[in-house]
């Protein structure tokens, strides 16, 4: 008998380590095939809220935000890099010519869409926005503030543009988003990833894939016994 669990991850469209988070748990999932399955469903988290619409260059925002030197930022992209790789997730700059600067940027637009795509498309339409928005910020080096830009990604996944558009205009669905955001803090959630299975199991930090395994496979367990 194959379980059903739902995921909810709280996590940033900017954030490596919610790439690294989700590389991981596609992992462990794919171990668990025919014993577990799971819904997966993203949730709001901005890192930055305050971040203007021009952005910040992303290692003077590191520095200023952490105080951490050059060299300790270089030495923990690298890190990361070798990290990420392991989880099949590549954080290099992969457009043509020279890579632009690395940069952080405002999300509640990219958040909006993801609420918009869950609401209208289903939970595996959103996932396939959220990987198109991870690769359009790690991979391509996009502004993920640009309005034009995101629309490009959501029809690109398959969502219709004017809606996604108007989406965007909602303040109806921003308040859900923001509504979304204090449940995470209510939920003592002050770092992402951190995804929450079955409505209430907390799974905080990128994991290894067979901490996922295990942690999957306790739900499961205690779901049964009380069901």
């Amino acid at each position: 008998m194959t379980d059903r669990l739902t995921i909810d991850i709280y996590s940033d469209v900017v954030c490596p380590w919610c790439a690294i988070g989700y590389g991981q748990l596609t992992k462990a999932l794919a171990q668990l095939e025919g014993e577990i399955e799971a819904e997966v469903r993203w949730r709001p988290f901005e890192l930055n809220p305050d971040m203007p619409s021009e952005g910040e260059e992303q290692e003077t925002h590191l520095q200023r935000k952490y105080g951490r030197s050059m060299e300790e930022g270089a030495a923990m992209r690298g890190r990361m890099k070798e990290i990420a790789a392991g989880a099949g997730v590549s954080l290099s700059y992969e457009g043509e010519g020279d890579a632009p600067p690395a940069m952080m940027w405002n999300t509640r637009d990219c958040h909006k869409l993801l609420g918009f795509a869950l609401e209208q498309a289903g939970p595996q339409v959103q996932t396939r926005l959220k990987l198109a928005l991870f690769k359009a910020h790690f991979n391509h080096r996009a502004d993920l503030f640009d309005r034009d830009t995101l629309l490009d990604i959501a029809a690109g996944v398959g969502l219709h543009r004017e809606a996604a558009k108007a989406a965007l205009d909602d303040a109806d669905l921003e308040a859900r988003v923001i509504a979304e955001e204090r449940q995470a803090w209510d939920l003592n959630i002050t770092g992402v990833p951190a995804m929450i299975v079955g409505g209430k199991f907390l799974i905080p930090g990128a994991q290894a894939p067979e901490t996922y395994v295990n942690a999957l496979r306790r739900v499961a367990e205690k779901s049964r016994a009380a069901g």
